[in-house]
């Protein structure tokens, strides 16, 4: 997906349509993460918007995204930057359990790569951590 120069990680309110064009290919990672062929083949066709909305409630920000994918296939994820773990079933991914937080690169933990290609972009990225609670993986992004 690619953002409007006018957006920033503080403002992601919109409805935003995955363009396959400028995305990386996810089968390999989808496969990593335990999802069947089947069901990858379907989300590589699949169109999939994502309708978000960001707010700051009791001095926390927080992010909704709800997903919309071809077939009217729905999820939703309610995200806390407060970097606590919580809860979600995921209709993916099954159970996982994850933890949001505004954060500055130099924090991240581990891996370089989470570091890199963000030049133009100072100040603070979200960071999301996920665990699956069955399938032996978990997930670190940064944006």
């Amino acid at each position: 997906m690619a953002a409007p120069s006018n957006k920033t990680l503080k403002d992601l309110n919109g409805k935003w349509v995955m363009n396959k064009t400028l995305s990386d290919d996810t089968d390999r990672i989808l496969q990593m993460q335990g999802v069947g062929w089947f069901l990858r083949r379907a989300i590589s066709l699949a169109t999939i918007t994502l309708t978000v909305k960001e707010y700051t409630k009791d001095d926390l920000t927080h992010i909704d995204v709800h997903q919309v994918a071809t077939g009217n296939i729905q999820s939703t994820e309610e995200r806390t930057l407060d970097w606590v773990f919580r809860d979600h079933s995921d209709r993916i991914f099954g159970e996982v359990t994850g933890k949001s937080r505004w954060v500055k690169l130099e924090a991240v933990d581990d891996d370089a790569f989470l570091k890199e290609g963000w030049d133009d972009l100072p100040g603070e990225h979200v960071q999301a951590w996920v665990e699956s609670k069955g399938g032996g993986w978990t997930a670190d992004q940064v944006s």
